[in-house]
C-alpha cells in the first residue's frame, strides 16, 4: 500500500503566517484568526473563506461550559482585591516559616494556594509578589532570585483546581472536568516542591539569608483568618466531585463567596466593584476572542488535514512510544515560549491528543502533562506573561532574573519528567473517585 502524501502548503501557511503575525506584534487572537483565514483561503474563495471563518468563530463560543470562564475570572479578580492573598501568606508562614530562606518558601506556598483559588498565574505573581517583595527587601533577600522564585512558582496554581486552563482543555478534549481537577492536585504540588528544592539547593549561592520567620500574631488567629479563604476550595471541589453542582455552577458560587469574603474583610467597597467588573470583562473578552479564533483555526487545520500531516510526521519520526512522548514534550516546551496557554491548548490539543491516545496515554494524564509544559512556558521569554508581571512587580530587570530562573527551570523539567514517567501520580486521585477511563 503506497504512503499517503500530504500537502505541506497549508501547514506552512498556517504556522508560518501565525509566527510572522506574532513577531510583528499583532494581538494573539487576531494573529490566530488571520492565520486561519489565510489557510482556508487556499481552498475556498475569499468571500466564502471569510464566512467560514466567522461561522467557526461564533460556533466556537456556542458552548454552555464556557460560562465558567467569566465567572472564575471575576472571582479571581475579587480575590485579588479582597485581602485573600494577605491572609494566605500569613498561613503559608506557618508551613514554610521554619525553613532556611523562609520568605522564598512562603512565596512558593502562597502562590500555590492563591493561584489555585484565583485560577491565574499572573494574578498570583502580582498579588503574592507585591506583598512578599517589601518583606524580602526588609530582610535583605536578593531581589532577582526572589523574583525568579515568585515567577517560577506562580503557575503551580494552574494545575491545582479550580483552573481556567483545565476547563478549556476539558472543553476541547471532551474529558471530565471533575476528574481533570482531581488529577491536577499532585502534579501542582510537585511543581511547587521543585521550586522549593531550588531555593534549598541554590538559595545560599544567590545570597538568600538562612533566617526563619517569627509570626507577629498567634497561630490560632492565623489559621482562623485563612480558613474562610481555604474553605472555598472545599466548597467548589466538594460540590463538583460530589455531583452537587457542575463546574459552571461552581464558578458562580465562587463569585458570590469571594464577594462575601471581600466585604467581610472590609477590603472591597461598593465603589470598587465597577473597576473589578470592567477588568473582568476585558480579560473575559480577550480569552473568548482567542477561543473563537482558535475554533476557526481548528476547523482550518481539520479541513486541510493538518492534524493527520503532523501525526504522520511524529509517528514516522519513531515508533517508540517513549521517543514520541519526549518529542511531544519538546514541542510543548517550545510552543510555550512564544504562545500563551489558552490558544496553545485550543490549537494543539486536537493535534497532539490523538497521537497520545494512540501510544496508550490517558487523555486526563495528557492534559495535565500539557498544562505542566505550558506553565513552564509562561515563565520564559519572549512571550512569558508571568515573567514580565513578576519583574514588573519586583522592579527587577529581565537580564538579572532570567539567569536565576534557569536552575529553577531545570528542576521544573525534572518534575515534569516525573509526572510524565509515572502516570499513577496523576491518575490515583481520579481513580479513587471512580474514574475508569
Amino acid at each position: 500500500m503506497p504512503d499517503i502524501v500530504y500537502d505541506s502548503l497549508p501547514v506552512a501557511m498556517l504556522f508560518g503566517s501565525l509566527l510572522v503575525f506574532l513577531i510583528i506584534g499583532m494581538p494573539v487572537a487576531f494573529a490566530i484568526g488571520f492565520s486561519a483565514l489565510l489557510t482556508i483561503f487556499l481552498n475556498f474563495p475569499i468571500d466564502k473563506s471569510a464566512i467560514l471563518t466567522t461561522q467557526q468563530l461564533l460556533g466556537g463560543l456556542d458552548n454552555f461550559g464556557l460560562l465558567a470562564l467569566p465567572f472564575f475570572i471575576f472571582a479571581g479578580n475579587l480575590m485579588n482585591s479582597g485581602g485573600i492573598a494577605k491572609r494566605l501568606i500569613n498561613f503559608a508562614m506557618l508551613i514554610g516559616g521554619k525553613l532556611p530562606g523562609s520568605l522564598c518558601h512562603v512565596n512558593v506556598i502562597a502562590n500555590m494556594m492563591f493561584g489555585s483559588l484565583s485560577g491565574s498565574a499572573t494574578a498570583s505573581a502580582a498579588a503574592v509578589g507585591g506583598l512578599m517583595g517589601p518583606l524580602q527587601e526588609e530582610k535583605k533577600y536578593p531581589r532577582a532570585f526572589s523574583s525568579a522564585v515568585n515567577i517560577a512558582s506562580c503557575p503551580a496554581g494552574l494545575l491545582i483546581p479550580p483552573s481556567n486552563v483545565l476547563i478549556l482543555y476539558a472543553l476541547v478534549s471532551t474529558t471530565s472536568v471533575q476528574y481533570l481537577f482531581l488529577a491536577g492536585y499532585v502534579p501542582g504540588i510537585i511543581m511547587g516542591l521543585c521550586v522549593m528544592v531550588g531555593v534549598y539547593l541554590f538559595g545560599k549561592r544567590f545570597g538568600v539569608p538562612a533566617e526563619t520567620i517569627k509570626l507577629e500574631q498567634s497561630v490560632f488567629k492565623t489559621v482562623i483568618d485563612a480558613l474562610p479563604s481555604l474553605f472555598m476550595i472545599f466548597i467548589i471541589m466538594g460540590g463538583i466531585v460530589g455531583g452537587i453542582f457542575t463546574a459552571t455552577e461552581a464558578s458562580a458560587i465562587a463569585v458570590v463567596y469571594s464577594l462575601i469574603l471581600g466585604f467581610a474583610y472590609k477590603e472591597i467597597k461598593v465603589k470598587d466593584l465597577n473597576r473589578i467588573v470592567v477588568d473582568s470583562v476585558i480579560i473575559t473578552a480577550i480569552v473568548l476572542m482567542m477561543i473563537g479564533t482558535s475554533s476557526s483555526m481548528s476547523w482550518a487545520m481539520a479541513n486541510a488535514d493538518i492534524p493527520s500531516f503532523i501525526s504522520s510526521f511524529v509517528l514516522e519520526f519513531s515508533d517508540n512510544p517513549i521517543v514520541i512522548l519526549i518529542l511531544i514534550n519538546l514541542i510543548f516546551l517550545v510552543v510555550g515560549t512564544f504562545m500563551d496557554m489558552s490558544p496553545a491548548i485550543l490549537i494543539f490539543t486536537p493535534i497532539m491528543l490523538p497521537i497520545a491516545t494512540f501510544i496508550g496515554m490517558d487523555p486526563i494524564h495528557f492534559g495535565i502533562m500539557m498544562v505542566f509544559n505550558l506553565s513552564i512556558g509562561i515563565c520564559t521569554p519572549p512571550v512569558g506573561t508571568a515573567l514580565f508581571v513578576g519583574c514588573s512587580v519586583s522592579g527587577s530587570k529581565l537580564g538579572e532574573v532570567v539567569p536565576k530562573l534557569i536552575p529553577l527551570f531545570l528542576l521544573l523539567i525534572v518534575g515534569l519528567a516525573i509526572v510524565v514517567a509515572f502516570p499513577s501520580i496523576t491518575m490515583w486521585l481520579p481513580k479513587l473517585a471512580g474514574y475508569n477511563g
